[in-house]
């Protein structure tokens, strides 16, 4: 084994070794503490304000005992927490922040391997770009999804029966007092959302990219298997950390292909697009949006999970899980790329069953035939859009309609409710100032609710085109990321109401039928409509924020810096 980093700290015999040792002898460790066992740090995004996360602290115990049966010692330490549910204005301003909390969290502890507990949204990402830009010997536990929802002896999921319940409330179809009784019965226990939603796509594509314990990312917060998991990955990072095997061991070119086409055999969230992109750009690994078009291409939707299906998280788990898909699509995958656990994906996942067809269907009888996540191009979105056709209607797929627009997600509130809005139910509904740089942040606003008075009508879908995001438990006919933005001068900022708009996904296009000459005019007369935020991170966001396309990473955070750090520190 070579030289631990933490001996830089522990293994000197001069004042600054002492300092390092005495300090954290406070705490009750013994000498051999230091004697240059693994120091594993267990990076934990536990808070009470994220829900998703507030059992982590209870898995960071787990995790610590398998790190001290292996031999190794760890250390617990907090990291900024992002609670999707309430964090304003939207927790994607803050992910590259997290991020860089975590990267310099670890490159400037004495800190060997790292093991990451996280669960929520962004939680995850952020900190999986900022180890990956130390690339020291890393392991994710999530935590989870929470058990079934249960309202009036049916099965209900977060998110995407709350969207339910809020149409129907607007539409007149349930009372107030009915809308409030779901709220008891939709979140019954610890974990992140039970429908597959962003949070628990992103636990599938850890381990998919063979960042978990084969078969660990649908187990539910409450199992036992969670709290076990957690202790074997204690032990598995000393191992890592003795074999000196490092993300870049792991996170190749394959590994991102493999994570593409199981999340379209999924049905996973839109929002994994951005994470897979940005944890790439600090691998420095190529990879574009068209690779997610070409490697969905003829991957069948093969997991019956809320949005795009009948079943929840909890049922998934009972039904084999991520190996249960994986073994299912091991023609498509790449075979020998190797899990934390360092063994090959065909050596982890060539014997899993599938222990229930009717939610994870056999690729003989898939849900969908072709349902990966399409990149749209055209001259509304020159560089990029994207539509996740597995939780669309299939009618809408190819429309051309009149567009209806809103200037941002102010107009949209106050005129949506407006009985007398002149809008038709063909239309196709456009907000605009939703991107990274003009909310700030990108937000959840991509699933925007449809006029009332079309509600009232028995309308529950329309094609609907903006330059935010979508929650991953939401559906519908939605066009999202569409790049560059309107905040920035992008194409769809010169879109009027009453322009013609084509939606061709058959073609993968996205057309604005207007002529270049109107257009041109429209952009003579365009002002920027950037956010007004003189001063702190939020400055800093808008100054450096990259397109959605490149993953909404700050630009100078591209790429890796490494475990050295050149100074040393000197305590007063």
């Amino acid at each position: 084994m070579k030289q631990l980093r933490s001996q830089e700290w522990f293994g000197r015999k001069d004042k600054s070794g002492f300092i390092a040792r005495s300090w954290l002898k406070n705490q009750g460790l013994p000498n051999d503490a230091f004697d240059g066992r693994p120091v594993i740090g267990i990076c934990n995004t536990w808070s009470e304000l994220t829900p998703c996360n507030a059992h982590l602290r209870d898995l960071a115990e787990q995790v610590k005992m398998g790190v001290l049966e292996a031999g190794g010692i760890a250390f617990e330490f907090p990291v900024m927490s992002l609670g999707e549910a309430l964090m304003k204005p939207t927790t994607m301003l803050f992910r590259n922040l997290a991020s860089m909390d975590v990267e310099e969290s670890i490159r400037g502890n004495p800190i060997d391997g790292v093991v990451i507990l996280a669960n929520c949204d962004k939680t995850t990402p952020a900190c999986l770009m900022g180890a990956a830009s130390v690339n020291l010997p890393t392991l994710v536990v999530s935590g989870g999804p929470m058990l079934n929802g249960k309202h009036h002896g049916k099965d209900i999921g977060s998110g995407t029966d709350l969207w339910k319940f809020s149409e129907d409330l607007r539409a007149g179809i349930i009372t107030q007092s009915q809308f409030d009784q779901s709220e008891n019965d939709m979140s019954r226990s610890p974990g992140a959302c039970n429908t597959m939603g962003t949070a628990s796509t992103l636990a599938c594509m850890v381990e998919a990219l063979g960042l978990s314990l084969p078969g660990s990312a649908a187990i539910p917060a409450v199992d036992a298997n969670r709290r076990r998991v957690s202790r074997l990955s204690g032990r598995r990072i000393v191992e890592m950390v003795k074999q000196d095997y490092k993300l870049s061991d792991i996170l190749i070119r394959q590994a991102f292909e493999n994570a593409i086409i199981v999340n379209a055999a999924i049905g996973g969230s839109t929002n994994f697009i951005l994470h897979l992109l940005a944890i790439a750009g600090r691998m420095e690994i190529p990879l574009t949006l068209d690779d997610f078009d070409h490697l969905s291409q003829n991957i069948p939707l093969l997991v019956n999970l809320k949005p795009s299906g009948q079943y929840l998280m909890e049922d998934f788990y009972y039904a084999g899980g991520v190996p249960a898909v994986i073994n299912q699509l091991l023609d498509k995958l790449h075979l020998d790329t190797r899990n934390v656990n360092g063994l090959t994906l065909s050596e982890n996942y060539s014997r899993s069953e599938t222990y229930n067809p009717q939610v994870i269907t056999p690729r003989s009888k898939p849900l969908q035939e072709n349902a990966g996540t399409m990149v749209l191009r055209g001259n509304l979105c020159p560089d990029g859009a994207i539509i996740k056709p597995s939780a669309a209607t299939f009618q809408l797929l190819n429309h051309k309609a009149r567009a209806f627009v809103f200037e941002n997600i102010e107009e949209y509130n106050h005129r949506i409710n407006d009985p007398d809005l002149p809008v038709a139910e063909n239309d196709i509904l456009v907000l605009k100032g939703a991107g990274p740089r003009g909310y700030p942040g990108m937000p959840e606003v991509g699933n925007f609710g449809l006029p009332l008075k079309l509600l009232k009508r028995g309308v529950r879908d329309m094609i609907r085109i903006s330059d935010g995001r979508m929650s991953g438990t939401a559906f519908g006919t939605i066009v999202l990321h569409v790049s560059p933005e309107s905040s920035v001068g992008g194409p769809l900022a010169l879109v009027q109401t009453g322009d013609i708009i084509e939606l061709s996904c058959e073609r993968r296009e996205l057309t604005l039928h207007v002529s270049e000459e109107e257009l041109l005019r429209r952009r003579a007369q365009w002002q920027p409509d950037l956010p007004d935020y003189p001063r702190g991170y939020a400055n800093l966001y808008i100054r450096t924020v990259q397109q959605a396309n490149l993953g909404a990473d700050l630009d100078f955070l591209i790429g890796q810096s490494g475990t050295d750090i050149k100074r040393e520190p000197h305590p007063e």
